[in-house]
């Protein structure tokens, strides 16, 4: 486009129509000085810009006191749902998601009604309609992220702090996302699943029950006391007070191997409580095994030759 000469426009707020030509006559050639100013300060005196934005003060002072309404009525309103989840002993995980949510929604209205005293929003949303299709066909697995997010948190497989096994993974969930899961392994490190792989593999959630069963296995030689070893295993088990007494402690022949009897020990605790147990009883009835002269023993063959002449 020619500097000098500019085709009639409007501005869709101020009705502001630039000039057609200030500077070139009829003729295309330049005007003397004295009619290029003349020509200027019509133009502007038709412009009459400082009064079409006095017009537009009221109007431009209603939409920011809107956007800051919309702004300060989000976070009232994230923080009266949260209050109230809280109330309900709702998982964080959900309120933090249904709080992020309402949040921008209300921020969306509010900033769009602003602008429709400007615009014709119709065509925005429109626009931003057919962007948000164009997008999705092109980011499908990020869309598959976001529904097994909120699939996740309508489901509640699990939730924050739980200890669980996902996809091969273990660990206690520190957040959990839109988008994916954090887990936390047991030697802190921070592992992100996305959801997707968590609603489309098996989820063992080790804490969704207030108790869990250790099984243990100890195994003693065919020449010691087996009956003695199941009382020493049990004892063990009873002077543990991070041990349940009901269920009661169980104490069995577990297999016949081809160098030591198996004894299968299940025994129950709280769930918080599981590797603390298991720790300790597999030291205290090794020690225990030593002081009442039960042997666990190695792998052996016995070899006989057979001497014939």
């Amino acid at each position: 486009m020619n500097i000098l000469s500019a085709a009639a426009t409007a501005d869709p707020i101020f009705d502001i129509v630039t000039p057609g030509n200030i500077l070139l006559d009829e003729n295309g050639q330049f005007v003397d000085p004295s009619q290029a100013i003349d020509n200027v300060a019509s133009w502007w005196e038709k412009l009459d810009i400082i009064n079409k934005i006095v017009e537009k003060i009221p109007s431009i002072i209603i939409a920011v006191i809107m956007i800051f309404l919309g702004i300060f009525l989000s976070r009232f309103v994230s923080k009266l749902i949260v209050k109230a989840m809280k109330a309900k002993n709702v998982d964080p995980s959900v309120y933090n998601f249904i709080k992020r949510f309402v949040s921008v929604a209300i921020k969306a209205v509010f900033i769009l009604s602003a602008l429709s005293m400007f615009f014709n929003i119709g065509s925005i949303v429109t626009a931003i309609g057919a962007a948000g299709v164009a997008a999705s066909l092109g980011l499908q697995d990020s869309v598959a992220q976001f529904a097994s997010g909120i699939q996740i948190l309508l489901n509640h497989p699990f939730k924050n702090g739980d200890f669980v096994e996902v996809n091969g993974v273990q660990g206690n969930v520190s957040d959990i996302r839109f988008m994916n899961t954090v887990i936390t392994t047991a030697d802190n490190k921070r592992i992100i699943v996305p959801n997707s792989h968590i609603t489309t593999n098996h989820i063992i959630n080790y804490s969704a029950e207030d108790i869990r069963r250790v099984d243990l296995t100890y195994s003693i030689g065919y020449g010691d006391d087996m009956a003695k070893a199941k009382n020493v295993i049990r004892n063990v088990a009873e002077c543990n007070e991070l041990i349940l007494k009901d269920p009661e402690i169980q104490v069995y022949v577990g297999s016949h191997e081809a160098s030591s009897i198996n004894l299968v020990a299940r025994i129950w605790c709280k769930g918080s409580d599981y590797w603390n147990v298991y720790y300790q009883m597999q030291e205290q009835v090794k020690l225990a095994f030593d002081e009442n002269g039960i042997c666990i023993p190695f792998n052996q063959i016995d070899v006989h030759i057979k001497n014939e002449k």
